[in-house]
């Protein structure tokens, strides 16, 4: 017998046609999709190419937009766009895993597929029925919010409303519309069902030996979800905001019927005037010169840039934390 530390051998288990079929199936589909993304940037990238070439480093830092006489940038429509996306993140993100949690662990089986219909349905809303009804029903009604805010939270900057007092009776209702907030809360409502259905699928999931056993030991309904069904789904949760967070970077109709579109930097998410990259291309693209396209497709190129930064963050964060990893119970 040799000696030393002897490696057990890898069991091997025979291939038949079907599953060499399948494997080169799903190999050649990941090829596919890789191919047509890097097919993507590099479109955007030789399109650009001009527009970059004459901004250069302060593309990324020049507020305004007028290419045509080759002053131009992103610095405000990409502060516009991480702000919305932020403001409707956070407001998306507790009320999906709200509502996720209520459907796989709290409502009756007879009432689930209902909810489960109902928000799926929701996600199939064009973006443009949502456009209409931020703009002609919530915005005036969320006006006395934002006012509650600006004068109860104005000495932090973000929620600061130039030209205006607190408590001021009559200040102007306008100065609250239009605004960032508006918008974050449209673009919220908008991706809850997508961080829904990808929440409450993993939560679903969660071990029913654990539910159990969770209950054995005396745990309520709420220690049970704490302790055994979050710590199971965080991979789910951060995969659905994740998701969401490049839906709201994205987002172009809504945004584009509810703002008022400004070329400056503008940090006072409940003050009028706000913009995004979408929004952006979507008001210029139809009377844009050709160098005026290429800046367009240069800030199209940051955007994809961006969503492809912040989905690999996802898929790295998530890794790292495999739904059922790590369990309480």
């Amino acid at each position: 017998m040799a000696s030393g530390v002897q490696t057990p051998r890898r069991p091997r288990s025979a291939r038949g046609i079907g599953d060499r079929l399948f494997r080169l199936q799903l190999t050649a589909t990941g090829v596919v999709v890789l191919a047509v993304m890097a097919a993507v940037g590099l479109f955007l990238l030789l399109k650009a190419g001009q527009a970059l070439r004459v901004a250069k480093f302060s593309f990324f830092t020049t507020a305004e937009w007028q290419p045509d006489v080759h002053h131009f940038g992103i610095a405000a429509v990409l502060t516009g766009t991480l702000l919305i996306a932020a403001v409707a993140v956070t407001l998306s993100v507790p009320l999906a895993i709200a509502t996720a949690l209520f459907i796989s662990d709290v409502a009756p089986r007879k009432l689930r597929r209902t909810l489960v219909t109902m928000v799926d349905l929701m996600a199939a809303v064009p973006s443009v029925v949502y456009g209409l009804w931020g703009l002609f029903l919530l915005q005036q009604n969320v006006i006395g919010l934002s006012r509650w805010l600006s004068d109860w939270f104005g000495w932090i900057p973000l929620f600061t409303v130039d030209g205006t007092q607190p408590g001021d009776p009559l200040a102007s209702a306008s100065v609250y519309t239009a605004s960032t907030f508006v918008a974050g809360i449209v673009v919220a409502l908008m991706v809850t069902p997508i961080q829904c259905s990808v929440m409450r699928e993993v939560f679903a999931q969660a071990p029913a030996g654990e539910r159990e056993g969770a209950y054995a030991l005396g745990a309520t309904r709420w220690g049970m979800i704490r302790a055994v069904v979050l710590p199971y789904g965080k991979g789910g949760i951060i995969g659905g905001t994740m998701l969401g967070l490049g839906r709201a970077l994205g987002e172009t109709i809504a945004i584009y019927m509810i703002i008022s579109p400004v070329f400056v930097i503008q940090p006072h998410i409940l003050q009028t005037g706000s913009n995004s990259v979408s929004a952006l291309i979507a008001l210029h693209y139809g009377d844009a010169s050709p160098f005026g396209m290429s800046a367009l497709m240069a800030a199209g190129l940051a955007l994809f840039v961006l969503t492809l930064a912040v989905n690999f963050t996802a898929s790295t964060i998530a890794a790292r934390s495999r739904s059922g990893a790590q369990s309480e119970a």
